[in-house]
């Protein structure tokens, strides 16, 4: 066991100094990579060898990694013996401890349960349905999230149901018996001995309120109180810290009020900003120098959250070296910008050697990901989904292709068995097993059975047959337009036909908000594919049948299972903790990043740049920002302008590539992208938006962003910039195309309709264009 001094000793000043002071209230504001998980295994070494008993010792923190990882470097530095005595834990691996103890107490027996959200949201389920209600339109998702949000604010339901702001917020989202349903979900938790995650911090906060004797005999129990990452505790757990702590105030908050970013889980930034005024004696202490990353990442990432209003001021510095600056590329279309993340991972796994495990691509929604994975199959570069799962492994994506699988195979068994019954249309469990069993035994397919079930003698009743008859019409009506739809027109008919874009839709919580993302993207990559095929000269090969064979290529994940070294895709908010030689922040446009649920909300904004904060800060070496002119969104091709955080950023701090001769949006009078937006520091949103339910009084509203997808019109005429632009290419002209960027004419040969050019493209390689279809203009030789 190392004596005091010796563990000072490996502490910088600013740490020493947040180890030593045990007498109060304390806050510890702890800047990216200064060390933060350092700090809290010494203080806790240090109180220990100050005298202190181990189990008169709290440490809560968010993860069970966390508190393993801590309890370990804890037990390296005073002896495993000692730090297995600690009270270390989650909140909730904690409190529930403290429950099983203390049940009788609240009207639980001592082996109550404790629901996971799964748990949950069967029993909401249920619920919804015995109450008669559409669970199309009470999402038990969606229902469970409010519940949730509300318990975070420790309101139970009884208060729920005398909120007039709760009971308006849900009416105008068309969800109005909500607290009917908390009410009977507290009650049936209570009859079945079961508490949820949320009930382990409502119950310890009730328990301590209701039972002074219990509050006082846990305070005295736990003489110094520790929170990791306490800007992202919620109001029930900033306020059991404060009943077990209002005594002796022997608390120490360690965090950073720069990376609160999850306030759609309900955490309030307000608990650290107002830290000081809860416990008036508190005393602050500020960790700044980073050791993770470059001076010029950290300059630039203080720049960029001096813009912040509501902020604990600190000015994080590195020792490491200067570094380059913070590299901005720009690309006409996000098909482009994976292409330059491709050919920069590339260059630098080159020249710097190293894994390709250090490398992360990190975005704003999961959606994202698509472009990025393609394009990697496509280079064969080795990828991971960090903290996910691949674009077409997700559900919803999965439960798409297997309609289109049908339509294209109507024998595909296993295709037929996941869309048969979704959305729910009445054709429960039963009635396909009878149907399955028919079809072996006769050694037919399932389709053949569905589409004459009376031939098999399987004893449906009228109702079951008319379902039967329904969904049979429904895929019939799909194959007929086989042959006269392209894979784009009839893919969004099936999606529209089917009811998966009501089912998906319905929902206003935050996995009801991926989902929809998601389905908007996979409707994009149908449209890009279809129109990129056309450019190209393939008429013929634009229909659901070739794009199932794209897509097929796509799902088979052998190729990432090959190779333990990997480039990491993720969302931002997955990326929290982590830290990589090289980062691509990528999607930095209006209406992505910042995100247009929070676009217009001071709040919600300053949420937002923290985000892009933590994104730049897990850059340790190399950290580029990426944004793109346009994307298919909603079935046709959308222009965006590049992210109003960019002219946050100190421009003398980034790097733009080379200040080509690109015209447009790209540049202008030979101005950084940054500079540009200081004269527009708002840029016009161009997204569609929906009329939006007031705030919602229980966490950040949840918006419904995305429209069921629209006809649009015949995006395959050419232009006629294109058409004019035709007839002036010949070798060695440069263009500039809508989605490929600038490009080299290598030849141009046939004549009339048929007229092709072939192109060198600066990041996309080499491509043929039918001339007719291709939208570009010329820019010169």
């Amino acid at each position: 066991m190392q004596s005091r001094e010796e563990l000072l000793a490996q502490l910088n000043d600013d740490q020493r100094a947040a180890v030593e002071y045990v007498d109060g209230p304390q806050l510890v504001i702890a800047g990216a990579g200064s060390g933060k998980t350092r700090v809290l295994t010494y203080k806790i070494a240090y109180l220990l060898q100050s005298g202190m008993r181990p189990w008169n010792i709290l440490a809560l923190t968010f993860t069970n990694k966390a508190a393993k990882e801590m309890k370990e470097r804890v037990g390296r530095l005073v002896g495993e013996e000692l730090a297995g005595k600690l009270n270390m834990g989650t909140f909730h691996s904690v409190f529930s401890r403290i429950l099983r103890v203390e049940c009788d107490r609240i009207g639980f027996s001592q082996n109550f349960t404790i629901y996971d959200e799964t748990d949950s949201r069967s029993l909401l389920k249920a619920i919804i349905k015995e109450m008669g209600l559409d669970d199309k339109v009470y999402k038990p998702a969606a229902v469970h999230h409010r519940i949730s949000m509300a318990k975070n604010r420790l309101v139970d339901a009884a208060r729920y149901s005398r909120n007039q702001d709760a009971i308006n917020y849900d009416t105008n989202a068309r969800i109005g018996e909500v607290w009917r349903i908390f009410e009977a979900y507290e009650q049936r938790c209570r009859q079945a001995n079961a508490m949820d995650f949320d009930d382990l911090l409502v119950m310890t906060h009730n328990l301590f309120l209701d039972h002074e004797d219990v509050r006082k005999k846990y305070a005295e129990r736990f003489q110094y109180v520790l929170v990791d990452e306490y800007q992202d505790t919620n109001y029930a757990q900033q306020q059991i810290v404060l009943q077990l702590t209002k005594e002796r105030q022997r608390v120490c908050v360690v965090g950073d009020d720069a990376q609160s970013i999850y306030a759609f889980r309900g955490a309030n930034i307000d608990n650290i900003l107002n830290f000081q005024k809860v416990y008036p004696t508190t005393q602050l202490f500020k960790l700044e120098q980073n050791y993770r990353s470059t001076q010029r990442i950290v300059q630039a990432a203080n720049s960029l959250i001096r813009k912040n209003a509501r902020q604990i001021q600190k000015d994080v510095y590195s020792k490491n070296v200067e570094g380059e600056k913070l590299q901005l590329r720009q690309a006409y279309s996000d098909k482009e910008e994976a292409a330059i993340v491709c050919r920069e991972i590339r260059r630098l796994h080159r020249k710097e050697g190293g894994d390709y495990s250090d490398f992360a691509v990190l975005y704003r929604t999961n959606a994202q990901s698509r472009t990025f994975e393609e394009e990697m199959r496509k280079e064969a570069i080795p990828y991971r989904i960090y903290g996910g799962m691949s674009f077409y492994q997700r559900k919803e994506i999965k439960d798409m292709i297997a309609y289109f699988r049908v339509v294209a195979n109507p024998d595909d068994e296993e295709a037929l068995k996941r869309i048969i019954n979704y959305p729910a249309r009445g054709i429960g469990n039963t009635t396909i097993e009878k149907l399955l069993a028919a079809a072996h035994q006769q050694s037919v397919s399932l389709w053949q059975v569905v589409c004459n079930p009376d031939a098999y003698a399987l004893g449906f009743n009228r109702g079951a047959l008319a379902k039967l008859v329904s969904f049979r019409e429904l895929i019939n009506a799909f194959i007929s337009r086989l042959p006269l739809d392209d894979a784009y027109e009839l893919g969004r008919f099936i999606i529209q036909q089917s009811g998966i874009s009501t089912d998906i839709f319905s929902g206003k919580d935050t996995e009801s908000i991926s989902r929809q993302e998601n389905l908007e993207e996979f409707l994009s990559a149908m449209k890009e594919f279809v129109e990129s095929k056309r450019e190209e000269g393939s008429e013929r090969e634009v229909g659901l049948l070739d794009f199932l064979q794209e897509v097929s290529l796509m799902t088979d994940l052998d190729s990432e299972d090959g190779a333990s070294s990997r480039v990491s895709l993720m969302t931002i908010h997955a990326a929290k903790g982590l830290e990589f030689p090289t980062v691509f922040v990528v999607g930095l446009e209006e209406n992505i990043f910042p995100s247009p649920m929070s676009s217009d909300s001071a709040r919600g904004l300053e949420e937002e740049r923290r985000l892009f904060y933590v994104a730049i800060t897990r850059a340790e070496r190399h950290c580029f920002l990426t944004c793109a002119k346009n994307r298919w969104r909603f079935g046709k091709l959308e222009f965006d302008v590049p992210s109003r955080f960019l002219a946050d950023i100190d421009p003398s701090l980034v790097e733009e590539e080379g200040k080509r001769e690109e015209r447009g949006w790209m540049q202008q009078n030979s101005r950084p992208v940054a500079s540009q937006f200081k004269a527009d520091p708002m840029p016009r949103i161009v997204r569609p938006r929906r009329p939006e339910p007031p705030v919602n009084p229980f966490g950040p509203g949840m918006r419904r962003l995305l429209k069921p997808v629209q006809k649009d019109v015949n995006s395959s005429s050419a232009s006629s910039s294109s058409a004019s632009a035709s007839s002036v290419l010949s070798e060695g002209v440069q263009i500039e195309h809508e989605r490929f960027g600038i490009g080299t004419v290598i030849k141009v040969e046939g004549t009339g309709e048929n007229t092709k050019a072939t192109v060198e493209f600066r990041n996309l390689g080499t491509k043929q264009l039918l001339l007719k279809f291709a939208r570009f203009k010329v820019i010169g030789r």
